[in-house]
C-alpha cells in the first residue's frame, strides 16, 4: 500500500509539472510574454537592459498593427538586400529557414530556441508610399511627424535599397528610432504579417519609467 501511495504522488506531482508547463506555453504562444530590451535600435524610446511586457493576442490571429505600434518579428534571414537581389516590385523581406518536422517547428517557434527577434517601430502599412528623402520620412507624400526621436536625429537610407516603395499586402515598413544604428526595412524590405510575433505595451523596468510605450506618429 506504501508503494502503491507514493507511485500515485509521484505521478500526480508528474501530471501538475506537465500541466503547468502546458500552461507557461499556451500564455508564452498566444497570450504575451516578458522581456528584456537587448540592442539600441529603438534608442530612445527603449533603452538596454529596460524590461518590456509583449503582447502576442493580435500577432496569434495575424491582426495587421497599427501606425507607430513597436512589434517584434521574426529577423530576416538577409539582414540586407543588395542591388543584385532588390525586388522593387515586391519589397518584402527574404525568410529562408523552415522547420521541417514538429518537433523543429516547437523548439523552433514556441520554445524560440535559435530564433532571433527584431524589434522596431511600424512606419508604413500595406498600400502606404513610403519615402526616405532629405533625412526625413514621407508616407503617401506627407512628412512623418516623429516626436518619439531625438531633436537631432535625421532619418537617410544608409544606403539601403528599399528607400521609395509601396508597402505590398499582408506587410509593415519598419524603422527603429535610433535611425543611424537600426538595420530596418531600408535594408531588408517589408516585414510578412505572420513573422510578427508581439507588440510592445508596456515597460515594467526600470520603476521610474513604469508605464505604456510612447507611440504618437502623425
Amino acid at each position: 500500500m506504501e508503494e502503491k501511495s507514493i507511485g500515485k504522488e509521484i505521478l500526480e506531482w508528474v501530471y501538475c509539472i506537465v500541466i503547468a508547463i502546458v500552461i507557461v506555453i499556451l500564455i508564452k504562444s498566444f497570450i504575451g510574454v516578458p522581456t528584456v530590451v537587448k540592442q539600441s535600435s529603438m534608442y530612445p524610446t527603449l533603452v538596454q537592459n529596460e524590461r518590456l511586457w509583449l503582447n502576442k493576442w493580435g500577432a496569434t490571429f495575424n491582426k495587421m498593427p497599427k501606425r507607430g505600434d513597436i512589434i517584434t518579428f521574426e529577423a530576416p534571414t538577409k539582414r540586407e538586400i543588395d542591388e543584385n537581389h532588390a525586388d522593387y516590385e515586391h519589397p518584402v523581406a527574404v525568410y529562408e529557414y523552415t522547420p521541417n518536422n514538429v518537433f523543429s517547428k516547437f523548439t523552433y517557434y514556441t520554445l524560440e530556441i535559435g530564433k532571433v527577434s527584431y524589434i522596431k517601430r511600424v512606419i508604413g502599412l500595406p498600400g502606404d508610399h513610403v519615402q526616405i528623402k532629405n533625412g526625413d520620412v514621407y508616407v503617401n507624400d506627407e512628412k512623418l511627424e516623429e516626436k518619439y526621436l531625438q531633436d537631432f536625429v535625421k532619418t537617410y537610407d544608409l544606403g539601403g535599397k528599399y528607400v521609395d516603395i509601396v508597402v505590398p499586402n499582408d506587410t509593415v515598413y519598419v524603422l527603429g528610432d535610433n535611425r543611424g544604428e537600426s538595420v530596418d526595412s531600408r535594408r531588408f524590405g517589408c516585414i510578412p504579417i505572420e513573422k510578427i510575433e508581439s507588440k510592445a505595451v508596456f515597460r515594467f523596468w526600470p520603476i521610474n519609467k513604469m508605464g505604456g510605450i510612447y507611440k504618437d506618429v502623425r
